[in-house]
């Protein structure tokens, strides 16, 4: 007696294949949507940055190498300061060679006196 022949066994689908649909997807979708905003105008040239005079913000506290702490050029004490700011973060401008200590105990100074936030402003480095 002859069996049943046996089913041959399906092949199953390559699970990449789903995976290579989607990144396809996806590239179009970021072709596409790189493209929807429309160039500025043509012909504009737009200014560069990278030959200004870099000068800290005027509504900064210079902190300077020897601990002196200026606003504007003159000296000022950390409640006047921020006495001035009203309630604006507060913004030190270090010199390279101040040492953290004297950096962290103006900004400890600059928060007991009320500032609501202390940023630190540095220089972006041309690549």
């Amino acid at each position: 007696m002859r069996g049943r022949p046996r089913p041959r066994p399906r092949r199953r689908a390559e699970p990449a294949v789903a995976l290579i649909n989607v990144v396809f997807l996806m590239l179009i979708f970021f072709l596409v949507a790189g493209q929807v905003a429309p160039p500025p105008a043509p012909g504009l040239a737009l200014p560069s940055a990278g030959d200004l005079e870099r000068a800290p913000p005027p509504d900064a506290l210079a902190l300077h190498a020897d601990g002196r702490v200026e606003h504007r050029g003159a000296g000022i004490a950390p409640e006047d300061f921020v006495a001035g700011l009203g309630g604006a973060p507060a913004r030190i401008a270090p010199d390279r060679s101040a040492s953290a200590r004297d950096l962290v105990a103006l900004a400890a100074a600059l928060v007991e006196a009320g500032a609501p936030r202390v940023l630190v402003v540095g220089e972006r480095k041309e690549r």
